[in-house]
Order: structure tokens, then C-alpha cells, then sequence
């Protein structure tokens, strides 16, 4: 038995609707190819990395997570934390594959392969391999667990029903079946670590396979990670402490809904801004007569990431030599500024560039909670911080897991950890 869904209130199923309409909004504006939507494609591909990552506290700069999608080498982030991040690029590099695979099904084997990208570079962890015992989640707050997962031996049985299900032909809503799918893979927590990414990612997958919509544009993993107190908070209200599949899934369909429809809000907003803000530095760029294969590099700077030779010829398509000419033409015309010397140069958005980027910003709104509560999210408002977590591994009810022995010490997790996990803008 898995946790089933619901039945479906008007009150969900307006929202569902009103979801449906801002993404009809979204295709139109993102359904013609433009020049730009390479680069809005690769920037929501780059925060889903982040902020599935973020949660279980492998933090990374947004340039960092940029360099991840395009292959490159990161400017700040330490090794184990871009292992992890590239670890999750290249699962979630293989679900874009997917996503149009006229031979793809659902199985017990795909899942493991997807965790073996992820969590290859560390093998203690079992990556492709289920949980070879008990698996807790502890509240080391209070010394407390909170959340125990089913016997190991029962993994193999319920993630084959699990992808029967994910198979079924019957008709469900894809949000409705992308958000049962995340429950019980998180619920079910078959693997030793990285079952948060592992539930985020099937999800992803899910929506990608519906073709809603391009994968990257259905995602709600930023979200996710912007708001990870309630994601946890829902989660283990759901969970009732243990594998109890009869329990009442609503309140997590209803915080899924919440999140489509704040991430497409946020989404279609970043499109029309998006497009402003290629047009006015086209505008720039005919203006000083410069090579059209520029504006991707304005285009950042003027979103806020650090411009390097290295990324910058390698989307142009140019030599070094040529790079390094353009960069220093634009910086003359006092529209980037240069930072930095040699291999570590990069440039950032000039007084200019950033006047033009506010020009082309959408006024910032009050992103409603659809389902009528009071807890808006103003689109300008930071996300509060997120408390410092003791383990890199921390399941998606929001605490420290532990397999079979107890959990490590505190001194060893804050070791791993290192650092504070911040939310994000919501208005980036």
C-alpha cells in the first residue's frame, strides 16, 4: 500500500486551473523560439540545481550553479559540494533526455541509476544500491526520532508498486501524479542518502514526461528550496512519524499546488523581464556597433553573474584572443567592469548596465497564496535564513537520517557542514 491521493476539492481544483492558465501564458511568451530563451532555460535549469541542493545543505553561488549546467569549472565551491552538485546535474541532465524517449518506462532500475549519478562520488553511501537497513530520521535538536522508514526489505516490493503506479493509465492531473510520485519515494526513503534529491528529481522527471511544458519550466525545486521550513514542516506532518500510507495526503497536494503556482507566477514574470532586457541591450549593442554575439554576455552581467573569458568564448563560439577583445570593448564603453587578474579576471555589470536592467524589471507583487491563506510572498522579500542543519544528509521531513548505527557526532557533522544554508531572493 502507498499513500494515495485524495480526492480532489473545487477548491484544488481551481487552483489547478488557475496554474493551467498562468503556464498557457508562459508557452505563448516561451513557445516561439527567440534568442533568448536558451539563456531563461539555462538560468531556471541553474536555480533547480541550487535549490535542490541547498536543501540538504550543499550550498552554492548561482554563477557556480551556472557552471555546473554548462560543464564548467566552478569559481567558489569546494570539492565535496560540487561533486554533489554535478552529481545532481548529470541525473538531471539524463530526465531532460528522457523527456521525449518514445521507448521510456517507469522502473525500480531507473531510479537506481539516477541515484548512482547523484551520489557516485561517494561510495560508503550505496549510490545505485537500496538501503541495506533501518533508516530514521532524527531531530538532533531534541535527540529525538521523528521518522522511521519502512524495513529494508520491504523497499524492493513497494518501489515496485510505486512505479506501477507512476505507469498507470488511468487519468490524473500531472501535478497531482508528479506530487504523489515525490511523496512516496521520500516516504519510502529506499536509499542509505540523497533520497530529498532522489523525490525531487522523480518529480521533475514526471512533469518533463507529461510535456506541460519544457521540464525546466514545470520545475518547482527552486521553490522548494526558497521555502524549505514548510517543505519540511508539510512533510512531516504528512509522515505521522512512520511508514503510514493510510494517512491524509492533502496538505502536501495543496503545498504542491501552492508551489506551481508561485514558481510559475515567479516563471512568467522572469520571461517578460527576460525579453525587455534583450531588446534594450540589442538596442545597446547596435548603438556602439558591436557583434551581436555580445548581448548573452550583457545578458548576464546585467542579471547579476560574473562574466569570464572562459564561459564567454565558449557560448560565442570565438577564440580566446577574441574573447578577450570583446570583453575589454565592452568594458571601454563602460557597460561591464573588470575584477580580478588573470585566469581569475571576471566582470560584473557597470552603473550603465545596471540602470538599463531596472528599465526592464517588472514591478514586484504580492505572489498570493492561492488557496486563500495569508501568507503571501511579497516577490522583492528575501526568504527567511535557514537554520543551521548538523549533517550534510538531511531527509526531506527536515532532519538528520541514520542508517542502522547512530547518527554521527555533532562535532563531526558541523565539520561537514561548514557553513549557514541562506535562503534566496524571491525576486531574482
Amino acid at each position: 500500500m502507498l499513500f494515495n491521493c485524495p480526492e480532489l476539492s473545487t477548491a484544488e481544483l481551481s487552483v489547478i486551473d488557475s496554474i493551467n492558465k498562468l503556464r498557457e501564458n508562459l508557452s505563448y511568451a516561451v513557445g516561439t523560439p527567440r534568442k533568448w530563451t536558451g539563456l531563461l532555460r539555462r538560468n531556471l535549469f541553474a536555480r533547480a540545481i541550487r535549490g535542490s541542493n541547498s536543501i540538504e545543505g550543499y550550498q552554492v553561488s548561482v554563477d557556480d550553479a551556472v557552471a555546473a549546467v554548462e560543464g564548467k569549472e566552478p569559481m567558489d565551491a569546494e570539492a565535496e559540494t560540487w561533486a554533489a552538485v554535478m552529481g545532481y546535474r548529470s541525473a538531471m541532465s539524463y530526465v531532460l533526455q528522457l523527456s521525449d524517449d518514445p521507448y521510456f518506462s517507469y522502473s525500480s532500475d531507473l531510479l537506481r541509476a539516477l541515484h548512482y549519478m547523484m551520489i557516485q562520488h561517494d561510495l560508503s553511501k550505496n549510490p545505485g544500491k537500496w538501503r541495506p537497513g533501518p533508516i530514521y530520521v532524527r531531530n538532533e535538536e531534541r535527540g529525538e526520532i521523528v521518522y522511521e522508514g519502512p524495513d529494508a526489505e520491504r523497499v524492493p516490493m513497494l518501489i515496485q508498486e510505486m512505479v506501477t503506479s507512476l505507469s498507470d493509465s488511468k487519468p490524473m492531473n500531472p501535478l497531482i501524479r508528479a506530487a504523489m510520485g515525490h511523496l512516496n519515494l521520500v516516504m519510502i526513503h529506499p536509499f542509505s542518502d540523497g533520497n530529498g534529491r532522489m523525490a525531487r528529481c522523480l518529480q521533475t522527471l514526471i512533469l518533463a514526461r507529461e510535456r506541460i511544458l519544457g521540464a525546466m519550466f514545470c520545475s518547482i525545486e527552486e521553490y522548494l528550496g526558497r521555502n524549505t521550513e514548510d517543505y519540511y514542516s508539510v512533510l512531516a506532518e504528512v509522515g505521522g512519524g512512520s511508514w503510514s500510507p493510510g494517512r491524509d495526503a492533502r496538505a502536501w497536494i495543496r503545498f504542491c499546488l501552492t508551489a506551481h503556482y508561485r514558481q510559475a507566477a515567479t516563471v512568467l514574470r522572469r520571461t517578460k523581464e527576460m525579453h525587455r532586457l534583450w531588446d534594450a541591450l540589442e538596442f545597446e549593442v547596435q548603438k556602439h556597433r558591436l557583434p551581436s554575439r555580445v548581448i548573452p554576455a550583457l545578458v548576464d552581467a546585467a542579471l547579476g553573474f560574473r562574466v569570464r573569458n572562459a564561459t564567454y568564448r565558449a557560448g560565442a563560439e570565438v577564440a580566446e584572443v577574441v574573447a578577450g577583445r570583446d570583453l575589454k570593448s565592452l568594458a571601454a564603453l563602460g557597460l561591464i567592469e573588470g575584477h580580478g587578474e588573470r585566469r581569475g579576471r571576471f566582470y560584473l555589470a557597470s552603473k550603465i548596465l545596471a540602470e538599463i536592467r531596472e528599465t526592464t524589471r517588472e514591478p514586484r507583487i504580492v505572489i498570493p497564496d492561492p488557496f486563500g491563506k495569508s501568507d503571501a510572498v511579497e516577490a522583492s522579500v528575501a526568504a527567511p535564513a535557514i537554520p543551521i542543519r548538523t549533517s550534510r544528509e538531511i531527509s526531506s521531513s527536515g532532519f538528520t537520517p541514520a542508517v542502522g548505527p547512530p547518527p554521527m557526532s555533532m562535532g563531526e557533522a558541523r565539520r561537514r557542514v561548514g557553513r549557514i544554508i541562506q535562503g534566496g531572493k524571491q525576486d531574482e
